[in-house]
């Protein structure tokens, strides 16, 4: 298995600045991911592929739980009262 290397703080801030106008761009766009490819490739780019991976389950996380925060939990129907 190959070494790799952890970014230095100059790789960091240019993934973390990459990341940043992404999630801008979806915002702005009602996530729509079209309308934001250059910042995605940028994304992908300059971020390991780990990162992206993690910025991205981070961002749904982010976005699942500012929903919960503001409109609530709805239970989803189901079977009622069976055990």
């Amino acid at each position: 298995m190959p070494f790799i290397s952890a970014p230095n703080s100059a790789e960091r801030k240019t993934c973390w600045d990459a990341r940043d106008l992404l999630w801008k761009c979806l915002d702005d766009n009602h996530d729509n991911v079209s309308a934001c490819q250059k910042f995605h490739n940028e994304f992908e780019a300059k971020c390991p592929a780990q990162w992206v991976k993690y910025f991205t389950k981070r961002r749904d996380f982010l976005k699942y739980k500012e929903k919960m925060e503001t409109e609530g939990f709805t239970p989803a129907d189901g079977p009622q009262g069976q055990l």
